[in-house]
C-alpha cells in the first residue's frame, strides 16, 4: 500500500476500502492531472482516479461484482467527490 501524501478524498478511498474490503494489496492513484479542464474536473485536483486492489473477497465474483464491491464500499463519494475512477480488481493469485 502505498505512503505517499494523499489529498483528502484519495485518503477517504483508501480508507473506506481498507475498512470494507480488508485488501491485500491497495494503489489509489489521482489521475485528475491529467484531466484537468476537462468534464468533470471541478478544480479540486481530486475528481480522476485509478484503484488497483487485490482482496479475498474477489475471489470468485465477476469483474462486476468486483467494481460493485469498491462501488458500495465508496458509497456517496461515487456521487459527491469523484468523477471518474477506473477499478483494476483483482484476487490473491491472479
Amino acid at each position: 500500500m502505498e505512503t505517499e501524501s494523499k489529498g483528502p478524498v484519495a485518503a477517504e478511498i483508501e480508507k473506506r476500502l481498507l475498512e470494507a474490503l480488508s485488501p491485500t494489496s491497495l494503489n489509489v492513484i489521482n489521475d485528475s492531472a491529467s484531466h484537468h479542464g476537462h468534464a468533470g474536473d471541478d478544480g479540486s485536483g481530486e475528481s480522476h482516479f485509478t484503484v488497483e486492489i487485490e482482496c479475498a473477497a474477489f475471489e470468485g465474483q465477476s469483474r462486476l461484482n468486483r467494481q460493485r464491491m469498491v462501488n458500495k464500499a465508496l458509497g456517496d463519494l461515487m456521487q459527491d467527490k469523484i468523477h471518474a475512477m477506473a477499478i483494476k480488481a483483482r484476487a490473491p493469485g491472479e
